[in-house]
């Protein structure tokens, strides 16, 4: 991906998590183990649901999509900063800076958008069980997912866009453990005001408009439980649909926090935790 900008900046300087040495090798070893946790599972979902016939679905093809966003999610920003852990000068070029930010716009935005098609798939499992091959056929699975991953590839490129359209030509220390949009744009020495707003508003219409398919689908899904004559599909409805608003809540709650919140002066220190 080439960045058209005219900036006296070549590199960024990330702070990192901590400068703490004594925490250093314990924050190595602690998100060391979380990433391989995270590249283990995932790839493990991946493989059994590709040679697994049985599991070749619209429920469990939307589930591998979404294993393997998360894989790449992780591996956008987790071993530059691990390295980081290690280096005395924790620095990163300003294209690298840039392909990160859109590569982690691209696979976070997947992942947002596939919750939303899956929450439509158990909705079209649940509530018209005897159409659902029908409703979600292989071709309209297909198509789901095509479109989860135009969305999120243009979302990425109005993200990075929007940022990297700015002049850089001051400070260049991040105060981040990686390229994220919000500390980039406190460093730039142009006006940010439309960049911030095209962030926000393109922001709010995709993660609105996905939270809004999630929660009407849950909605109709909840009806649909309640109304059983027996309680024999209750359990198996809720365990279909419990680790998926599990993972609802963790993903868009996180996001809402750091992107859809007030900044503050705490802010940065406060996503850095989450």
């Amino acid at each position: 991906m080439e960045v058209k900008n005219q900036t006296s900046v070549t590199e960024f300087i990330l702070l990192g998590l901590t400068n703490e040495l004594k925490l250093q090798i314990p924050l190595f070893v602690l998100f060391l183990l979380f990433y391989l946790v995270t590249v283990a599972g995932n790839i493990s979902i991946v493989a059994l649901i590709a040679v697994e016939p049985r599991l070749h679905t619209p429920m469990y093809l939307l589930l591998s999509n979404l294993s393997l966003s998360d894989f790449c999610y992780s591996s956008v920003i987790a071993p530059k900063m691990l390295v980081h852990f290690f280096s005395s000068r924790k620095v990163i070029s300003f294209n690298a800076c840039a392909a990160q930010t859109y590569f982690f716009g691209v696979f976070a935005s997947i992942e947002g958008y596939m919750l939303a098609a899956m929450a439509y798939d158990r909705y079209a499992a649940i509530c018209h069980p005897l159409l659902y091959q029908v409703i979600i056929s292989r071709k309209v699975c297909i198509q789901l997912v095509a479109t989860v991953y135009l969305g999120a590839l243009l979302t990425a490129a109005v993200y990075t866009g929007s940022t990297f359209h700015n002049s850089f030509c001051g400070p260049n220390t991040i105060n981040h453990f990686f390229c994220d949009m919000i500390p980039l744009l406190k460093l730039s020495c142009s006006d940010t005001f439309v960049g911030k707003t095209l962030i926000f508003v393109v922001g709010f219409i995709f993660g609105f408009t996905s939270l809004l398919i999630m929660i009407i689908s849950y909605v109709y899904i909840m009806a649909a439980i309640l109304r059983m004559r027996t309680n024999e599909g209750r359990p198996k409805a809720f365990s279909t649909c419990g680790s998926h608003l599990t993972v609802v809540f963790l993903f868009y709650g996180t996001a809402l926090f750091m992107y859809l919140r007030l900044p503050s002066s705490d802010s940065v220190m406060q996503d850095k935790a989450v």
